[in-house]
């Protein structure tokens, strides 16, 4: 019983000497880490990094990111080295202490090159795998992926084990992957096992890994990584041609909000109307004045800046257009030049207002924090922003639609356009229809340069951008019919992602407009002409 007693004792005795010398020993490694970066050489700064990081001490962390980022500072005679944190107070990276009073003299930020920057990955993302945040993980998996360290092997296989969320455990199995490949003493069956691994993440970075493998690789593994790469380049065409789909699926929801209101306004009206960007850009500044009152008096609700911005942009943007027409346009109908020089003067004059009110320079309109931040779908990049505009776009497309089909308002612009006289004399007053169908119009372009707002800058000549391209869909799609511009506008869009990788931005826009005038001249009246319009002089 006593010898039990006496056991118990000394190993109660070493573990306690045991736990007061492992941060004495730490602390020792970390100081003598520290050392080498105050030779102001290459080699002993790579050393220092991958010292630091396996010294275990609580501070390696923060010490190598200060390298990172230029605040890692060191004195050559004395052999100190010091760090500023993010607050500019000058730290002793040795003991973790702030320096009181003045800095020490002679104080010289330790250097770094290409190489130097991937030590560092490899150490910060070594030192991130035991992260408890899964975020943190996943990201120092990404960073042992390209930089391929084999010090992280270890760790990587040890985080492997213990790994129990799904989505990290993989990219730590492909970081391993990226490690053996470039492992001259692992076995053939390993390196043709990794080969299949990054094959199966498919990504350019994969790509790279197994493109540029070293000429000591054994001949069925290069094999191997060559039908892996042909494979995968396959398989990012077919992603590439999705990913141009959904980026013209986004142009055209822009598109789509930009030329509806347009849509309604020609077909009923007959009105050519330069000023209807203006109103998109009216609509803008709504959402900028919202955002800043909810800045300065209530920051709080400005995750609902936008839904009081929409009703709003809506109301002026309608009242102004309003105006228009009673001021302007109702004294021009039958004068189709004259109506489009009136709205284009019209259009300078809005421009300049808002110079005068807000200034030249774009303004600053913020995301709300729901239309923020990206998802993946396989290699597609999709975020909230261009997503909810589409959704938003579809749900402004429904409700028109709704208008139309089942109100007063909607029944008598279905009757003024397809026979404004016959309509007249059914007692329909064209002169209200065309005032409230104007407004209608402008409204909805307010609202689409509350969407915009999100996505471009908010400037005076915001509606410059989109008045010509709002025209060709409304021609193309036809006009005054609401599907043929849906169909317009995706189509435009979805073309023109597609010809801007081969003939550029601007060189992609003229092949579409020259297509449209080829298309124009077999279907003057559109895709979607509205049957039974009659044509009036």
């Amino acid at each position: 019983m006593r010898f039990l007693r006496d056991r118990f004792v000394a190993l109660l005795l070493a573990a306690l000497i045991a736990a007061v010398a492992a941060p004495a020993a730490q602390a020792a490694s970390l100081a003598e880490a520290l050392t080498k970066f105050t030779t102001d050489e290459f080699s002993d700064t790579a050393e220092a990094i991958a010292d630091v990081a396996g010294s275990g001490d609580a501070r390696a962390t923060t010490i190598i990111e200060a390298l990172q980022d230029g605040r890692l500072l060191y004195n050559g005679e004395q052999k100190t080295v010091f760090y500023k944190d993010k607050s500019g107070k000058l730290i002793d990276a040795a003991t973790g202490q702030a320096v009181a009073g003045d800095p020490p003299a002679n104080l010289a930020a330790v250097r770094i090159n290409n190489r130097i920057r991937r030590s560092i990955d490899a150490a910060l993302g070594e030192l991130t795998l035991r992260a408890p945040d899964p975020a943190k993980r996943f990201d120092a998996a990404q960073a042992v992926f390209k930089s391929r360290d084999a010090n992280a092997l270890e760790s990587l296989d040890a985080a492997i084990a213990k790994e129990t969320d799904l989505r990290v455990k993989k990219a730590f199995a492909e970081a391993r992957a990226a490690i053996v490949l470039y492992q001259a003493e692992t076995s053939e069956a390993d390196k043709l096992d990794a080969v299949a691994v990054v094959r199966a993440r498919g990504d350019q970075d994969a790509l790279q890994l197994l493109g540029g493998l070293p000429n000591e690789t054994p001949a069925s593994v290069r094999t191997a990584a060559r039908d892996a790469v042909a494979a995968m380049q396959s398989q990012q065409a077919m992603w590439s041609t999705v990913q141009n789909v959904w980026y013209g699926l986004s142009l055209g929801s822009v598109l789509l909000l930009a030329a509806i209101g347009l849509a309604i306004t020609f077909g009923v009206m007959g009105v050519i109307n330069m000023a209807h960007g203006e109103m998109v850009m009216l609509g803008a500044y709504v959402t900028f004045a919202v955002q800043e009152l909810i800045r300065t008096n209530n920051p709080g609700l400005f995750d609902y800046s936008l839904f009081i911005a929409v009703p709003l942009a809506f109301v002026v943007t309608g009242l102004v257009g309003i105006l228009i027409e009673q001021g302007i346009i109702r004294f021009l109908y039958g004068r189709p030049l004259e109506t489009l020089l009136a709205t284009w003067g019209l259009s300078l004059v809005l421009q300049q207002a808002v110079r005068t009110a807000f200034g030249p320079t774009n303004k600053e309109v913020g995301a709300p924090s729901w239309m923020s931040g990206a998802f993946n779908i396989g290699q597609i990049n999709v975020t909230y922003g261009r997503l909810w505009i589409i959704v938003f776009t579809l749900a402004v497309f429904a409700a028109l639609l709704a208008l139309l089909r089942f109100t007063r308002l909607g029944l008598e612009m279905r009757a003024v356009t397809q026979n404004r006289s016959m309509a007249a004399s059914m007692g329909i007053r064209t002169a209200r229809v065309d005032a409230l169908t104007f407004g209608l119009g402008s409204g909805i372009a307010g609202i689409a340069g509350v969407a915009l707002s999100q996505i471009d800058n908010v400037s005076p000549n915001l509606g410059q951008s989109y008045i010509i391209d709002s025209f060709l869909v409304v021609v193309f799609g036809g006009v005054g019919n609401l599907w043929g511009t849906l169909v317009g506008a995706f189509t435009l869009g979805i073309a023109n992602k597609f010809l801007e990788p081969f003939a550029g931005a601007v060189l992609g826009k003229i092949a579409i407009l020259v297509l449209i005038i080829l298309f124009i001249q077999k279907r003057p009246r559109g895709l979607f002409a509205l049957k039974g319009r009659a044509v009036e002089a």
